[in-house]
């Protein structure tokens, strides 16, 4: 396990590929659109049309479930738990930290990332002025067990820690094995017991029980995994297994959403079959 900040630049090839995906379907803001975001959609919509004819869902339709699954909790626990401190960890391009501080102006929200990549979106933010007291962007490195970029001194110095905090990781938690994100799991848990009322909001790709699909999730696994340079796994099968995981990490209550449920309340892609992602609603 690092205990440095790792190399941000293999993971920044996907979270710039996600960036111009939610750019390309209206929930992004032009100042967080690539060139190299646009080459690589680009080069991913012939592999992306075949897998959505194969197998009914690919990259796209998943990334945009999770995205407004996420979103719409977000709003949810700022609305009716009247949470106002937000932390999206991974946050790469996203255009989450912009939208939410138009939506709901009072947040304090933090955008974290390895610090290649949180110093782009600072300098991408400032560019426009977005940056200030209640809207920060801070290097930080989830394997890190000591120092300025460790979680739990990267919450306690950014936030009231007086008060409840939503945490965001989205697309990050599939590069790591299930070992190595159990045990920032269970870190997390233990910092959001400290501030109860604290919610999690993550996302999970199963592994598939048709072959075809499961074959072809793998060697989608591999091809990232070469990218990115680190381990992608897909974590459970069901949702009792995500569900009694997160609860033996130390989380309180754990709710595992499903888009299907979502389908017609959202402006969700739908999948046809079952959908591949969830996402994973965890509290203290």
């Amino acid at each position: 396990m690092s205990r440095r900040p790792t190399d941000s630049s293999g993971i920044s090839f996907t979270a710039l590929y996600t960036g111009a995906v939610w750019h390309r379907h209206g929930l992004s803001d032009d100042t967080l659109a690539t060139g190299k975001g646009r080459w690589l959609y680009r080069l991913m919509t012939p592999f992306e049309a075949v897998s959505k004819a194969a197998v009914g869902g690919n990259i796209r339709t998943f990334l945009l479930q999770r995205h407004l699954i996420i979103d719409h909790l977000i709003d949810r626990a700022i609305t009716e738990r009247g949470i106002t401190q937000v932390l999206e960890i991974a946050c790469g391009m996203s255009p989450r930290g912009i939208r939410l501080r138009h939506r709901h102006p009072l947040i304090h929200m933090v955008e974290a990332d390895l610090p290649d990549m949180a110093g782009r979106k600072a300098l991408r933010l400032l560019a426009t002025n977005r940056l200030g007291d209640h809207h920060q962007v801070t290097p930080i490195d989830i394997l890190a067990d000591h120092g300025e970029y460790q979680l739990e001194t990267v919450i306690d110095r950014v936030f009231d820690n007086t008060r409840p905090v939503i945490i965001i990781t989205e697309g990050l938690t599939s590069y790591f094995s299930l070992a190595t994100i159990t045990d920032f799991w269970r870190r997390l848990s233990t910092a959001m017991a400290r501030r109860p009322g604290s919610v999690y909001l993550s996302e999970s790709y199963y592994q598939p029980s048709q072959p075809l699909l499961n074959t072809t999730l793998k060697a989608l696994g591999s091809l990232l995994g070469a990218a990115t340079r680190s381990q992608v796994s897909f974590h459970f099968q069901t949702d009792d297994q995500a569900r009694e995981h997160f609860l033996s990490c130390g989380f309180t209550s754990a709710t595992v959403h499903d888009p299907r449920s979502w389908y017609g309340v959202l402006p969700i892609p739908e999948s046809r079959g079952e959908p591949m992602v969830r996402v994973i609603e965890a509290s203290c």
